[in-house]
């Protein structure tokens, strides 16, 4: 039997939902980063119920999101939604400095991440980057390039994406790691 999931009924983090939840079966339909930024798709949950999402457009799932309430029965479906890491590039450092200097700091900031072909999201004076390669290998690149004024740290994924629109999510997360790429020469056909 497949179950059509259109939208979440509310999220198990809210307090009404957590005292429904309490005490019921949870059935979880686990996520990864990339899953839950589509809109439709089709998984089995743990339990091995087929679940069909088909959510409206610019929608995703969120961890806790409740997708099925059997309230006789007490059971639930509830996604878990795992999301890798973020460094977050803070330019508060930059801000009252010459327009020359910030020009040459953007500049210089965006040579660094398109080299390394991180995808990137700009919000105010931050810069999101999802980890595509290790967290030490990406802390080493910003320590190399030691840009004055920009302050560096990792937060989990679900600390941001509360922050994001559906656009900026799907950047940050819908398949940061599922494009790899390589330098490496292209064969000539012949």
């Amino acid at each position: 039997m497949m179950i059509l999931v259109e939208k979440p009924l509310g999220n198990a983090a809210d307090p009404a939902w957590a005292q429904v939840l309490e005490g019921a079966a949870i059935d979880p339909l686990e996520l990864d980063q990339w899953q839950a930024q589509k809109n439709r798709f089709r998984l089995r949950t743990a339990a091995g119920v087929e679940v069909a999402v088909a959510l409206g457009r610019n929608t995703h799932l969120r961890d806790g999101d409740v997708l099925v309430w059997d309230e006789p029965n007490l059971r639930a479906i509830v996604a878990r939604v795992s999301l890798n890491e973020v460094m977050v590039l803070r330019l508060d450092g930059l801000l009252g400095r010459p327009p020359q200097d910030l020009a040459r700091a953007c500049l210089e900031l965006g040579h660094a991440l398109g080299n390394q072909h991180w995808p990137a999201v700009v919000k105010g004076a931050a810069v999101y980057v999802p980890l595509t390669v290790d967290r030490k290998v990406m802390a080493s690149v910003m320590r190399t390039h030691a840009f004055e004024g920009v302050a560096c740290e990792f937060l989990a994924g679900s600390e941001v994406i509360p922050y994001l629109a559906p656009h900026e999510a799907r950047r940050l997360f819908g398949g940061a790691d599922s494009t790899p790429h390589s330098h490496a020469p292209v064969p000539a056909e012949g």
